[in-house]
């Protein structure tokens, strides 16, 4: 988690408030103040019964499924745009563009729609030049529309954003009758500035007074995932935030996405897992790891709350969010949350029960590059079959399979396949996989053999098969054994091999290389498949010893931030970091990064040995913890346990004899990315 101080973007801050205040510390002034006490309920009516013991607080029929709509903090934050024009504009659009029969229906409101002080009846005041018309008002549009409104306020004396907008802390029961009088349809509620008070206390409190409203409100607990909300909050609220803010790249999507993953035991109807809102169309990601975002999103049935700006949205960012069978997977009624059936080198296979027997499996790819990821029917829980069917959620296409669920998956891509035993599988063709072995690292005037592999996979053969590989321009491409087969049986693969010859002269960069097949089902269908990969033109080190500061790399991702180069990693714009500092001790070159972290590097087989030294960088103050590990070829050979700021710096040594591609790798050491600001100081590659 980011902290800047002076910025509106409470994903950087309130933590950092937080803590503070849970200290008891005033900030600005270092004067101590104790916490205010919770608001009382009213009593309660003579003669009305007691709750019975261990009954369940939420037993209301809310939330059946994930809650789907829109928050506008992820696009808009704070600025000016933020309106009451907005906010019904965004309506317009859900309804427009289908999205509301998709199933979005929440308009969410977040921070900064009141003003910064209450009235003198202590009621909240809804800044007159956002919503001049009221909240009210806005409600009435929403509803008109057939959506629903929600609204935002935090469980502490003021909310996340700096300017101090007032808090329910203290004042729980009269803000939660504001909201109910507004015809408010759905409340987040937040985790700043809390004074120190215990969360399940406060987080029940609201609870309660939403309930002694007597409107029917989603109740939504943002409280970061500090106090392990999933063990406690069922009874509570009807999804709880198990993480820290998502920001609007690969590796906080990712890091968010393994936090999340493990907790599904937890997950159902009217109590759900919230991984935070969706940043798919926000720009920070390609359209391959928004489907990847949004697909697993689904599988681990999380709210899908649209966090991009509609009124800007691409084609492409519509026809994700709009995406009706990958909806119905996070909307199954059964309401069970996707389990991991494996995980090995960045491929994973997470399979979703769902309520008419099928199983929604995620073939979700990590790496940077194309891997074949493969389980079968048996594997994710399906019964014993003659047949299954195939259904691409992406591509809109069913085809059968004795049992196999296979596919090659682009980098940071994700399959998502609906799985069945369904006796009319003989009425679909069969499946088959394709893919493209070998590396695809390559030099200018070089030649690469690559090996095309079409595996049959259906319980009826494919006929007539054919294979191509088409290169970039000026590129040869030459088969070097057959192309064909007049029948792929389950099973059995063609495998074809090719001779790439790259050009002298080309430049170093990303070329397109699609690997392409042909068949057709015994019933005559015809079937074509293609499978784009991407060829890396690469420079090879220098011999020598080389800093990794200095040198390209073939890929990078970070937490927050770019990678920088020789400084420290300032979790924005490139360049906004400081000298690399690790115990008081200044290096002079490096890569600064913020875990979850990755850096790759072409070593062409011709290197020897890593070294560094690692640790968390003293701007972070007492904060951050971390592990580094070095990878070569996808083998760890090298790596640290916990490094925290108060360690100086640790010597790395890894040796990478042979090696094509080394990987430096840190994690947040499983307690999350705050502050997790790491350097690769001194960083050398000997070739």
């Amino acid at each position: 988690m980011r902290h800047l101080s002076g910025t509106t973007d409470r994903s950087r801050t309130r933590r950092r408030a937080a803590g503070l205040l849970a200290a008891g510390v005033l900030l600005g002034t270092g004067a101590l103040t104790a916490p205010p006490a919770v608001a009382a309920p009213p009593a309660a009516p003579p003669g009305s019964p007691a709750p019975a013991a261990g009954s369940p607080a939420l037993a209301d029929g809310l939330a059946a499924t994930p809650p789907m709509g829109f928050n506008n903090w992820n696009s808009t934050q704070c600025r000016a745009e933020f309106n009451e024009e907005m906010v019904e504009g965004i309506a317009d659009i859900l309804v427009e563009k289908g999205l509301k029969d998709t199933g979005y229906q929440y308009v969410n409101l977040d921070d900064c729609w009141a003003l910064p002080a209450r009235d003198a009846d202590g009621r909240l005041v809804p800044d007159p030049a956002r919503f001049p018309h009221g909240i009210k008002a806005v409600a009435d549009y929403v509803h008109a529309k057939g959506l629903k409104l929600g609204i935002y306020t935090s469980a502490g004396t003021k909310t996340c954003n700096s300017a101090g907008f007032p808090g329910a802390l203290g004042h729980e029961y009269s803000d939660a009758q504001q909201f109910a009088d507004w015809g408010v349809d759905y409340l987040k509620y937040d985790n700043c500035n809390n004074q120190g008070v215990d969360a399940k206390q406060r987080y029940t409190t609201m609870r309660d007074a939403l309930k002694a409203t007597g409107r029917p409100i989603v109740y939504s607990i943002c409280e970061w995932g500090e106090n392990k909300p999933w063990e406690w909050a069922a009874n509570v609220g009807h999804l709880w935030r198990t993480t820290g803010d998502i920001s609007d790249n690969w590796g906080s999507m990712l890091s968010i996405l393994k936090k999340n993953l493990p907790l599904a035991p937890y997950a159902g109807p009217g109590h759900w897992n919230d991984p935070d809102m969706l940043e798919v169309g926000n720009g920070g990601m390609t359209d391959t790891e928004y489907r990847t975002h949004f697909s697993m999103w689904s599988v681990m049935a999380a709210p899908l709350l649209i966090g991009s700006d509609l009124r800007t949205a691409s084609d492409a960012t519509l026809d994700i969010l709009g995406n009706k069978e990958v909806v119905a997977v996070d909307q199954d009624p059964l309401g069970r949350q996707g389990t991991v059936i494996t995980s090995e080198d960045g491929r994973w296979v997470v399979a979703k029960e769902m309520k008419d027997g099928s199983r929604a499996v995620a073939l979700f790819n990590e790496s940077g590059s194309a891997q074949r990821i493969a389980t079968t029917a048996a594997a994710v829980g399906l019964p014993r079959a003659a047949g299954y069917t195939v259904r691409d959620l992406w591509r809109h296409e069913t085809r059968g399979t004795a049992g196999t669920i296979a596919a090659t998956v682009p980098a940071h891509g994700t399959v998502l396949v609906r799985v069945a035993a369904d006796r009319n599988w003989p009425q679909y063709p069969p499946a088959a996989e394709l893919g493209l072995d070998g590396s695809t690292l390559t030099q200018a005037g070089a030649a690469v053999e690559l090996t095309s592999v079409l595996n049959g996979l259906g319980r009826t053969p494919g006929l007539d098969a054919s294979v191509s590989l088409d290169g970039p321009e000026g590129w040869t491409v030459r088969a070097l054994s057959p192309t064909r087969t007049a029948v792929l049986r389950t099973g059995h693969a063609l495998r074809t091999s090719w001779r790439v010859d790259v050009p002298e002269g080309a430049a170093t960069g990303a070329y397109d290389l699609t690997v392409r097949a042909a068949y057709r089902s015994p019933t005559g269908a015809r079937v074509r498949l293609a499978v784009p990969v991407t060829a890396t033109m690469a420079v090879p080190p220098p011999a020598g010893t080389s800093s990794l500061g200095d040198l390209p790399w073939l890929s990078a991702r970070n937490g927050y931030g770019p990678v920088e180069r020789n400084t420290s990693n300032g979790e924005d714009a490139a360049g906004d970091g400081h000298p690399l500092t690790i115990g008081g001790v200044v290096y002079g070159d490096g890569l600064g990064v913020h875990a979850e972290s990755a850096v790759e590097f072409y070593a062409a087989k011709r290197c020897e040995r890593v070294t560094a030294e690692v640790g968390v960088d003293d701007e972070k103050g007492d904060r951050g913890s971390v592990t580094f590990s070095v990878w070569a070829d996808g083998k760890q050979v090298a790596s640290t346990g916990t490094l925290t700021n108060a360690m100086p710096a640790e010597t790395v040594s890894a040796e990478v004899t042979g090696a094509e591609v080394v990987r430096l790798v840190v994690t947040d050491a499983g307690d999350g990315n705050d502050s997790d600001h790491a350097d690769w100081a001194e960083a050398r590659l000997r070739c």
